[in-house]
């Protein structure tokens, strides 16, 4: 396994894992609209994001996930990741991907100087909020959007 920035080819695979958790959806089936084209070209050109892919040996997307890093003066002023859109293929899970993935994304937040890891994840996914503390993430906050 490899993890590795996306490319545009794998947008269709990364938006694929993003449409469904609990089943495989086939990326060919996928509508790439503007508005992910724009998107994927922000992320792309933005040093402070990174939409990262966990790929086989045959180049399948298997994982993926958005880290963003965020400039702050808390811990001495060094950046935060902000990881999100955490997705494994519903067929591979269990396996060790999801570890991987996480871990070579804490890897990548510590090689930058990262002082701190951070994700939020729906109150209804208690499957992954086991998954997060095991990786030893601890809930610290509660989380609060607004919808725009």
């Amino acid at each position: 396994m490899v993890l590795r920035p996306a490319t545009r080819a794998e947008l269709p695979a990364v938006l694929a894992l993003l449409a469904d958790e609990e089943r495989v959806t086939d990326p060919a089936s996928v509508t790439v609209t503007p508005a992910h084209e724009r998107a994927f070209a922000d992320i792309e050109a933005d040093a402070r994001n990174e939409l990262l892919v966990l790929v086989d040996t045959d180049d399948t997307v298997l994982g993926c996930l958005q880290a963003t890093y965020i400039p702050g003066l808390g811990k001495g002023g060094a950046e935060r990741a902000l990881i999100e859109a955490v997705r494994i293929r519903a067929d591979r899970r269990g396996g060790g991907l999801g570890r991987a993935l996480m871990d070579g994304a804490v890897d990548r937040a510590r090689a930058r100087g990262c002082g701190l890891v951070q994700l939020t994840s729906h109150k209804s996914r208690s499957d992954a909020h086991r998954f997060y503390v095991s990786l030893g993430f601890a809930r610290s906050h509660d989380g609060f959007k607004l919808a725009l």
